[in-house]
């Protein structure tokens, strides 16, 4: 009996295993075809940066606030055409949330890679509007209650889908930026339980464009 457990807890794993490497690489499969389709159009590198304010919703009524987090990292803004650009981005993200129980309160701290690949429409005033899937990899999950530090990663999915709604503003002399986001997560973030667990956040940040054109 306990060799057939084994076997299912394997078979198990490689599912699971499975379903992230597919993720992934489907995910890979479009941006690579997204960037030979754009490899001759001229394309700025920034830097970027700012707050979060982060959010688990979970599908059994459990309630949880907000918490304050920041993100950093990279973007590429590659230009389609006058109106149209593709903007895909690599940076770290805080994210998370925090409940209250019997008075104490737990944060959730998550820490995550998100690549987005975002497709915008410029108006010629510096304002844009963008919208593109998102793909998380959990690099850290830890719950903290008081001075308590528990370690929570073996809990959640180490890939998290989302979709990434937004709007923008750049000034174009100097290559100065705002961006404001709102991410949905579209994937249960949950390894082993049953309530389905969702991450979800606004995103505010200023970014910059060298050699801006």
């Amino acid at each position: 009996m306990t060799f057939f457990l084994l076997k299912y807890t394997c078979f198990k794993k490689y599912i699971t295993l499975f379903n992230i490497m597919k993720q992934y690489y489907i995910f890979a499969i479009v941006a690579i075809m997204l960037t030979l389709n754009v490899s001759a159009q001229p394309a700025n590198i920034g830097i970027k940066g700012g707050l979060n304010i982060y959010n688990i919703n979970n599908n059994n009524n459990t309630d949880y606030d907000s918490k304050a987090g920041f993100n950093i990292g990279l973007l590429s803004h590659i230009h389609l055409s006058k109106q149209l650009a593709l903007q895909p981005e690599i940076f770290y993200s805080g994210q998370g949330a925090k409940f209250k129980s019997g008075g104490t309160e737990t944060k959730i701290n998550l820490d995550y890679i998100n690549i987005p690949v975002l497709f915008q429409y410029m108006f010629d005033n510096g304002f844009r509007l963008q919208v593109g899937p998102q793909l998380g990899f959990l690099v850290n999950a830890k719950a903290k209650t008081g001075n308590v530090m528990v370690d929570i990663k073996d809990n959640l999915k180490t890939v998290d889908l989302g979709l990434s709604i937004g709007a923008g503003y750049i000034h174009a002399p100097s290559g100065f930026g705002v961006d404001a986001r709102y991410n949905l997560g579209l994937s249960n973030i949950n390894e082993n339980s049953s309530v389905k667990s969702t991450n979800v956040g606004f995103q505010l940040g200023v970014f910059y464009l060298f050699k801006h054109r």
